[in-house]
């Protein structure tokens, strides 16, 4: 890898862009503080003995995803990677999807992590795909489920004044294009990856063919015919392997759309519990289209609205509240993939691009 691609990859790690989304998600906040918030909010939130218990769970559901993350990547690594190795890519990786715009997620430096932890591109970029592919079909196959079991009535529409039919009108039209999107990509990664990997393998060839990319021509090369081998490996892997990758897969993402409930249950009496996962998971869908990083404000903006009819609070009230626990969820969720990441990339930074990695095959 030549100095300007190090100095690159360095400048789109680079701490200091943690201060984008938080800058971001603080003017949304303010605002919505401004507009929503008032001390009858609090008195709404009642901090009983089940506040802690809840919140305690809703942590360990962070941790929860964060593990079964790890255990994927070990698995799809065939455990070539260690256990501290698969905490620094998945924190690596929750970071740079973090400081990225949701559009473009970490995705595309998570090679270059793997790369850097001893896989060879090619078998990184087959790990990298797989795992892209493994979470856009749990999306693919839950949400027609959800709305299957639930109904796409109650999923999409609110009960709240000024909502009704025009946000669900909003609502479905975005998700129906963010799943169109992940069902694209599906099936596109699925062709390439188990039926004719070497289309993916002339895809990344052309495109270092430009102007701008040419430089690395050699080694995209090289990286398509790794990955054209690496994928005849992936069709020879056992049922166990994929049931074990894609059981990890489910486990991770569950635990990440559980997270809002708990905190709903730290405060509030909620019955229909489904129905906020369901939620959750269209949030996350039309999050797809989010140009800022990591979501920040949109996220924000949206949770609080959606969930807000769900809440046993006084209509008067419900924005502030809804807000309140909109907070919460950040700070608990997404704020400390941030701050962990902004500890962890400067080391890694020096000791990978100075230090030489021995490549596993």
């Amino acid at each position: 890898m030549t100095g300007n691609a190090q100095n690159d990859i360095a400048r789109q790690l680079h701490p200091r862009r943690i201060i984008i989304p938080i800058a971001i998600g603080l003017v949304v906040v303010i605002w919505l503080i401004v507009k929503d918030l008032n001390i009858n909010v609090f008195r709404e939130i009642k901090f009983t003995w089940k506040a802690p218990f809840w919140l305690f769970a809703a942590f360990m559901l962070v941790l929860l995803r964060t593990f079964f993350y790890m255990v994927r990547i070990r698995i799809l690594t065939n455990n070539d990677l260690s256990w501290k190795q698969a905490f620094r890519v998945i924190m690596l990786w929750e970071f740079s999807s973090a400081i990225t715009p949701s559009t473009v997620g970490g995705t595309a430096l998570a090679v270059i992590f793997l790369h850097k932890e001893g896989i060879n591109t090619g078998r990184s970029t087959a790990v990298t795909l797989v795992t892209s592919f493994l979470d856009e079909l749990y999306f693919v196959i839950m949400l027609p489920l959800m709305i299957l079991l639930i109904g796409g009535k109650e999923i999409f529409i609110t009960s709240l004044q000024g909502t009704g039919i025009a946000l669900l009108n909003n609502l479905v039209t975005v998700t129906i294009i963010g799943y169109s999107i992940i069902l694209v990509w599906v099936l596109l990664v699925g062709y390439g990856l188990f039926i004719n990997p070497a289309a993916i393998s002339k895809l990344i060839v052309s495109i270092f063919l430009l102007p701008i990319l040419r430089r690395w021509k050699s080694a995209a090369a090289k990286a398509g015919t790794d990955l054209i081998e690496s994928s005849l490996e992936l069709r020879k892997e056992s049922l166990k392997f994929w049931f074990k990758a894609m059981l990890s897969t489910f486990l991770t993402w569950t635990a990440r759309y559980w997270v809002v409930n708990a905190i709903l249950l730290a405060f509030f009496a909620i019955s229909d519990t489904f129905l906020v996962f369901a939620r959750e998971m269209v949030l996350w869908i039309i999050m797809i289209v989010s140009p800022t990083p990591g979501g920040s404000g949109f996220a924000e903006i949206i949770l609080g609205r959606y969930i807000s009819d769900l809440l046993p609070v006084d209509p008067v009230n419900v924005g502030g509240v809804a807000l309140a626990m909109t907070l919460i969820w950040r700070l608990i969720s997404y704020y400390p993939f941030l701050i962990g990441g902004a500890i962890i990339v400067p080391g890694w930074i020096q000791r990978k691009f100075v230090k030489p990695t021995t490549k596993k095959s």
